[in-house]
């Protein structure tokens, strides 16, 4: 894949606080509000600082409570949709699908009037009953979105979701370290002596035991108890080579030459590129994963009205094409895209080429059986 280059401004975060990850946990928003000198605090799924908020808080009319991976929400959204709206809306973070389902089943879903779930987590919601069903009259532009997410396998016909970012899983990686063209995951494998500790696997069971699924030839969502053992066996003979599992840890170690090549989400390999050069992302045959992550509304919603504004807000393609430009994310609005810059429509790593998304292939729900396995399997490769 041609690694062309996208980048992104910090425009809207608190000083010194850098792009972040839509998986990146908020150890770095912490050192933050001490450097700003807040009292408030910290909580183990938020932290405040400005309209983040922390602690169950009782929505009134004019207020929406977000539930949100970190790299969704800026100060600048909030501000323009509380100026088109007249909505407050506070922003609360998670770093993983399933500490935001523990934190539902806790019973804070009705704290939260719509949550950022990954797409393959939401039949897990609705098998739950956690979710509403989406009221298509209350919505405005789902004809704007591309094809393929609106016939999703988790939620068909968007009954209970919108989208509102996708990307793949890759490889980033130094071309003055790795002279070599890439071609295979299996790379990784062929040459752990000369990459010993100079590589890195994300801290996601899916995505890592589902790219080893690929490398034998079968699907990431595998749910036969021997193919998940022989993806296993084979990851472990890679594991005393890997420096680490790590999801966010690998972008200060690859610029600083320490790590030569690192599984990435392509939403966290845009700005890299255009900081360096030397950096390219790709998608090694046999494929990837096409990841997305969703906007839907829990069934305790305690203000479902919100929810429907804010979606409708984000639909809007001008609005759309802002968001996915400043905060560097690739939006599923077909709408929007001609409206970014021409640079951003072409580049490959934001909107792979048909050829390049046809090898992807998007997580589906497993049975409990096979979860298990996984779980089983990578506490056993990661202890």
């Amino acid at each position: 894949m041609d690694s062309q280059q996208f980048g992104s401004t910090d425009k809207g975060l608190p000083p010194g606080l850098t792009r972040r990850s839509r998986r990146r946990f908020l150890q770095q928003a912490g050192q933050v509000a001490l450097g700003l000198g807040l009292t408030q605090g910290l909580s183990s799924c938020g932290w405040r600082l400005g309209n983040v908020r922390s602690g169950p808080v009782k929505a009134s009319s004019d207020e929406l409570f977000l539930y949100t991976w970190a790299q969704y929400v800026d100060d600048d959204l909030l501000r323009d949709f509380q100026a088109k709206s007249g909505l407050k809306t506070i922003r609360e973070l998670f770093d993983s699908n399933e500490k935001m389902i523990a934190a539902l089943q806790a019973g804070k879903g009705d704290s939260f009037s719509l949550l950022y779930p990954s797409e393959y987590f939401i039949p897990k919601l609705v098998k739950a009953k956690l979710l509403a069903e989406l009221d298509h009259d209350r919505i405005n532009g789902l004809n704007n979105l591309m094809p393929q997410f609106r016939r999703s396998i988790a939620d068909a016909d968007n009954h209970y979701g919108i989208p509102f970012a996708w990307g793949t899983t890759g490889l980033i990686y130094n071309q003055e370290k790795v002279s070599d063209e890439i071609q295979d995951w299996d790379y990784l494998w062929k040459n752990k002596e000369k990459l010993l500790r100079k590589m890195s696997l994300l801290d996601d069971y899916r995505e890592v035991i589902g790219f080893c699924l690929k490398t034998l030839g079968y699907s990431i969502n595998e749910t036969q108890p021997d193919r998940i053992k022989e993806a296993y066996e084979k990851l472990s003979r890679l594991k005393p080579f890997i420096s680490s599992f790590t999801t966010d840890g690998w972008r200060t170690k690859l610029a600083a030459g320490d790590l030569w090549i690192a599984m990435a989400y392509s939403s966290d390999a845009i700005g890299l590129l255009k900081e360096n050069p030397k950096l390219r992302y790709i998608i090694p045959k046999p494929g990837g994963t096409r990841w997305s992550d969703w906007m839907v509304i829990p069934k305790s919603a305690p203000n479902p009205n919100a929810a429907y504004a804010w979606m409708n807000y984000l639909l809007n393609p001008e609005v759309a094409a802002n968001v996915s430009q400043r905060l560097a994310v690739t939006t599923p609005n077909a709408a929007a895209i001609p409206l970014l810059p021409s640079e951003l429509q072409t580049n490959a790593v934001s909107y792979p080429p048909p050829d390049i998304m046809a090898r992807c292939e998007s997580m589906t729900a497993l049975t409990p059986e096979a979860e298990k396995l996984y779980a089983k399997y990578w506490t056993q490769l990661t202890s």
